[in-house]
C-alpha cells in the first residue's frame, strides 16, 4: 500500500512533523514525502498571514497533483491566521483523484486558535472531491522538537 504526505513548511516546524509521520507511517505503507515550494512568499509574516486568511492562493513549483495512485494521502500545513497556507490552499484547489480516498491532515501551530477552523476547511474542500474517512491531528510549535510526543500524538489520534 502507498502513501503520500505533501506539506507545506516555512520555518522548519511542519517539516519535522511530516519527517515523523513519515516514519511512522512506514510501519504499514510504501510512503513518498513532498514538500510544496512556494514561489511568490511576501517576506512579512504580516502579508503571508493575510494572504492565509483572505484564503489567497499561491503561486507553487510543479508537484504531483493526481493523487489516486496512492491508497492514504497526508496534508501538513502550519496554521497562517486561522487558514492554511497559501502554497497548501493551492495545493487543495488543485489537487485531485480523491474519490473513496482516506485523507490524514495535520498542522503545527503557535497559539491554536485556529487550528480547528484551518483543519475544517481543509477537510470542507476535499470532501468536496471525494475524500473519505478524514483522521486529523495538530502540534504545537514549541513540542515539534520531541519526537516521542508527536509519535504518541499520532498514534493515539490515527487509526491505520
Amino acid at each position: 500500500m502507498k502513501a503520500l504526505i505533501i506539506y507545506y513548511s516555512y520555518s522548519g516546524n511542519t517539516q519535522k512533523v511530516a519527517d515523523i509521520f513519515t516514519e511512522y507511517l512506514k510501519q504499514r505503507y510504501e510512503v513518498k514525502i513532498s514538500r510544496l515550494d512556494a514561489l511568490d512568499e511576501p517576506a512579512s509574516f504580516f502579508g503571508q498571514a493575510l494572504r492565509a486568511l483572505l484564503h489567497k492562493q499561491g503561486r507553487i513549483a510543479p508537484t504531483e497533483f493526481d493523487l489516486s495512485s496512492y491508497d492514504l494521502i497526508c496534508l501538513g500545513t502550519p496554521v497562517w491566521a486561522f487558514a492554511p497556507t497559501p502554497a497548501m490552499h493551492t495545493y487543495l484547489d488543485q489537487c485531485s483523484g480523491l474519490l473513496g480516498r482516506p485523507v490524514v491532515l495535520f498542522t503545527t501551530y503557535g497559539s491554536g486558535v485556529g487550528v480547528k477552523r484551518c483543519l475544517s476547511y481543509m477537510q470542507k474542500i476535499l470532501a468536496k472531491k471525494g475524500a473519505k474517512d478524514f483522521q486529523r491531528f495538530a502540534i504545537q510549535q514549541f513540542k515539534v522538537n520531541d519526537k516521542r510526543f508527536v509519535n504518541q500524538v499520532i498514534s493515539e489520534t490515527l487509526k491505520l
